[in-house]
């Protein structure tokens, strides 16, 4: 006979009479080291290395009841996902504390309901202050790499590169220490104290705007040339960016690069379609980073990361993308193509587009050669006034790559 997987959520030094209960018909228990005396003289086990702790948790529940000591609530970002995984849900029986999460919120006297909620263990973020300036409100579980220190260190960089470090005073920063423990403690204060604080490693960490962010535009995709802040009529055209930004197919999350992205209109639309994308918008012309810089803050845009510097150098340090976008190429058209080639995914997707009759005639068989499959269409567009008055634009050919 085989016996159930009772998980109990730790929020307390001791264990409730429930709790008790619970634990009273197990033969062992497993968990962390700093559970290990809630356990009494029940058989105790660590939870890590988390594979051999499986086998383990399978074998002793041949004997009798198992239990599993979590912290908080085990199915928000703990355990309990991974034991869903490795036995029948039957089987398993959940009793959770009040998470983590729930205490901060309490210790920062802050609603909750609305905030986004992250956990950073085992994540890798390409762009941080992305993930959270997006939102007004965030609490997230950090962990040794993402520390509250490091966070806030990221967040003012960022606000710095794009030219927008005023916006750092509207936010507040509060962390909870070590909740539950003697040594709980709560920090609040500006992303720049927080930058010169050190945490413990068991830390809620909440970034909350204390002003209404503004209402930049109500549209989510679909903004005229008049919105975008450009130079001398240099952008990407409505119609052109629509059909393009079609062509690349987005992935809601990933890495997206804008390579010559000069104005930054096709980053733009992109980060506010897709606000868990990171754009990386690669201009080597400082007149246009300065433009994307501008049109990230009055789109607040902050899933954008402007590079300043011409492909392909300029694309080594940054994060394998999932989709390419060659607006310009300065003459480097085959290096990027080739750079593309190595790093996009399977089904990745890079579009080029063309005016000049050399790029139109090259990219399709730079493509072909690396292995790409090749869709071209080309564009032509038309506007007529109120006036019945009729304006040709310059056709442009639209080359998809797929991986």
């Amino acid at each position: 006979m085989e016996h159930d997987i009772i998980v109990i959520g730790i929020a307390t030094p001791e264990l409730s009479p429930e709790q008790q209960h619970l634990l009273a018909g197990c033969c062992a228990v497993f968990g962390t080291p700093r559970f290990k005396a809630l356990a009494g003289n029940i058989e105790y086990h660590l939870i890590t290395p988390l594979e051999e702790a499986i086998a383990a948790i399978a074998s002793a529940r041949k004997l009798g009841n198992v239990a599993v000591f979590a912290s908080g609530d085990p199915l928000f970002y703990g355990i309990g996902r991974t034991l869903m995984r490795s036995f029948p849900r039957q089987i398993l029986q959940f009793a959770p504390a009040l998470s983590s999460i729930q205490r901060a919120a309490a210790l920062f006297r802050l609603p909750w309901e609305d905030a986004r909620l992250l956990s950073l263990h085992n994540r890798n973020c390409d762009h941080l202050p992305g993930l959270l300036l997006s939102s007004p409100k965030s609490i997230l579980l950090t962990d040794s790499k993402n520390s509250p220190r490091h966070i806030a260190t990221q967040l003012l960089d960022y606000l710095e590169k794009i030219d927008f470090t005023i916006e750092a005073s509207a936010w507040r920063v509060s962390v909870a220490e070590d909740i539950g423990s003697k040594k709980e403690k709560v920090f609040s204060g500006t992303l720049a104290r927080c930058a010169t604080q050190k945490f413990t490693p068991l830390n809620v960490f909440c970034l909350h705007r204390e002003e209404t962010e503004p209402q930049t535009c109500p549209c989510a995709f679909g903004l005229t040339e008049a919105e975008i802040h450009h130079s001398r009529g240099l952008i990407t055209k409505s119609e052109v960016r629509a059909a393009t930004l079609h062509a690349l197919r987005l992935p809601r999350h990933g890495v997206f690069w804008d390579v010559g992205a000069g104005s930054g209109s096709v980053s733009i639309e992109a980060a506010r379609m897709n606000p868990d994308l990171t754009v990386f918008a690669v201009e080597h012309k400082g007149e246009e980073i300065a433009n994307i810089k501008a049109n990230i803050r009055r789109f607040r845009c902050f899933n954008i990361v402007p590079v300043f510097g011409r492909a392909p150098q300029a694309l080594a340090d940054l994060p394998a993308p999932d989709r390419i976008f060659v607006g310009g190429s300065s003459g480097a058209l085959e290096d990027i193509v080739k750079t593309a080639a190595k790093l996009l995914p399977e089904d990745g997707r890079i579009v080029i587009n063309g005016v000049l009759a050399k790029t139109v005639e090259a990219a399709p068989s730079l493509l072909s050669t690396h292995d790409f499959a090749v869709e071209s269409a080309r564009l032509g567009v038309t506007r007529v006034n109120r006036a019945g008055e009729a304006t040709e634009l310059n056709p442009i050919t639209i080359t998809t790559g797929i991986k």
